[in-house]
């Protein structure tokens, strides 16, 4: 676990000085061989392998309580199933590929390289800390890129510790992980990197592409949305039940893809109302004090759905 909490996060100066340290070694190396790929994405698979029971508990401790079972199936297995395959499939990925050529330029030949971009950013959420600044930093370190990635505000710990085991694994040049609240995350964004990535909120997304637009910053964006459930007429009701109630209930609902309502025909509804509790209840015989069931992240997201609830 982190000793101590970072509490002086990092500066526009100070951002703008790591953007350069990883620059100037993309132009010392700017083609990492497929060996060395290899062999960072061993350090990382090494690393949460080792570390996980810290990680699991960092996690629990930034969301009140969260599933040891669930961070193990929902951020550690997909974690290191990601680093596998990318390591299997990292040389074919970086073979140059044949592209025919038109007669008027024959007796020419044509072929696609694959280059590293360079410095990419990564804007990681709060609801997967672990898997999705991971899953990410993975991708990016297979095709030979510096990666700087912004953890979230809203799990300290998780962040402070993942700042802590990446450091030891990777000099500052090639991975830096990037404290702060809401102002730093918007300098972040503001930073001119070869991509930049971000998962989060729809809101939080168009504030991120605009920043990015002043320099032209390829981005790819993972935003929220509404993940409705719809159930036909000819379903099973105790089988489409245990689903949704599985898919909802999973890190207590905090999971983009999760059902947000469900589409019923009108004359199953008190029926799948009734299979729907009694799915939720066999997963969960009680919700108080249950080291199983997850816990809301913070309060402010806790009165939201509190305030959901009450509407008519």
């Amino acid at each position: 676990m982190p000793q101590e909490l970072d509490s002086n996060p990092m500066s526009l100066d100070e951002l703008e000085h790591q953007l350069k340290r990883q620059r100037a070694a993309c132009r010392a190396n700017p083609m990492p061989s497929s060996q060395e790929r290899r062999e960072w994405l061993g350090r990382l698979r090494e690393l949460i392998k080792s570390e996980q029971n810290t990680i699991v508990r960092a996690i629990s401790e930034d969301f009140g309580n969260r599933s040891a079972d669930e961070t193990l199936l929902a951020e550690i297995m997909p974690s290191l199933h990601g680093i596998d395959y990318a390591s299997k499939r990292l040389k074919r990925w970086m073979k140059p590929s044949s592209r025919s050529v038109n007669l008027v330029f024959q007796p020419a030949r044509a072929k696609v390289v694959y280059q590293p971009l360079g410095v990419v950013g990564i804007i990681a959420p709060w609801n997967y800390p672990l898997f999705l600044a991971i899953s990410p930093l993975t991708g990016a370190l297979a095709a030979g890129n510096r990666v700087m990635i912004k953890m979230s505000e809203a799990t300290p710990r998780t962040s402070q510790l993942l700042k802590e085991l990446l450091a030891r694994v990777f000099p500052e040049d090639l991975v830096t992980v990037v404290l702060g609240e809401a102002e730093v995350g918007a300098a972040f964004s503001r930073l001119p990197f070869d991509h930049l990535l971000f998962t989060g909120a729809t809101s939080i997304g168009r504030h991120v592409m605009r920043a990015a637009a002043d320099n032209l910053t390829p981005v790819t964006l993972e935003l929220g949305g509404k993940s409705p459930a719809i159930v036909s007429r000819d379903v099973p009701l105790k089988d489409a039940a245990q689903r949704i109630a599985f898919g909802k209930s999973l890190n207590a609902g905090q999971t983009c893809i999760a059902p947000d309502y469900v589409l019923v025909p009108r004359e199953r509804v008190d029926d799948f109302v009734t299979a729907f509790r009694e799915a939720v209840l066999s997963f969960y015989p009680t919700l108080e004090d249950n080291p199983d069931y997850t816990a809301i992240i913070n309060e402010r997201h806790f009165e939201r759905l509190q305030a959901t609830s009450r509407m008519p």
